[in-house]
């Protein structure tokens, strides 16, 4: 145990100098706070006003608040997977009205109001190019893919059908295209998410 005591001594003094900085855990606090509130809002939006909330703290450490809840927004701006995943596009909308409102810059929530319309129809437009690219590869690879089939239904069966995906060729051939046309709408997204903070104030 005198060791174990000693040790613990030990760590206490080195540690004595060290000053908890008040201001880092209030900002943090208040970051904490701000995702609170904006997860209470995606949960059901009539719970809570955004303006209100933010509008109740002290003016000078707003943008700690408001940036905890800009990190959630901002996280929420994905590429759908399917129509439902739009859904979410008007709490998107409505969320972003409150931070571009309670912005330093004035005439940022007119701005913030169009780019977040334009990304819905960006958004949509992906939907809309995927789409188009799974159909074009598929025809692409279908006479290949046609031959496979005859090749295994002589072995197994006339019946026998391949589900493209389950052909390791085909299955890196349309990740690989896939992945591009992904990447290049990331991209994009990524610097529609820098822009919508530059414009609230929160870059």
């Amino acid at each position: 145990m005198g060791q174990i005591k000693s040790a613990l001594e030990l760590a206490l003094e080195r540690t004595k100098d060290i000053r908890v900085d008040e201001a880092t855990l209030e900002a943090n606090a208040l970051r904490q706070e701000g995702k609170k509130a904006i997860g209470r809002f995606f949960e059901d939006p009539k719970t809570i006003d955004l303006v209100k909330t933010i509008e109740a703290c002290a003016k000078e450490k707003r943008d700690h608040l408001r940036g905890g809840m800009h990190e959630v927004v901002s996280a929420q701006i994905q590429l759908p997977t399917n129509e439902a995943a739009l859904a979410k596009i008007p709490s998107i909308a409505a969320a972003y009205a409150a931070l571009a409102v309670t912005a330093p810059a004035k005439g940022a929530d007119k701005r913030v109001a169009g780019m977040v319309q334009q990304l819905e129809g960006f958004l949509r437009k992906y939907l809309e190019d995927m789409k188009n690219v799974d159909q074009v590869i598929r025809k692409q690879w279908a006479p290949k893919l046609r031959e496979k089939e005859r090749a295994m239904a002589a072995r197994l069966g006339p019946d026998f059908r391949l589900d493209p995906m389950s052909d390791p060729e085909f299955a890196a051939f349309y990740k690989q295209n896939v992945g591009a046309a992904r990447e290049q709408y990331q991209t994009a997204l990524d610097a529609a998410r820098s822009e919508l903070a530059g414009l609230i104030g929160l870059a």
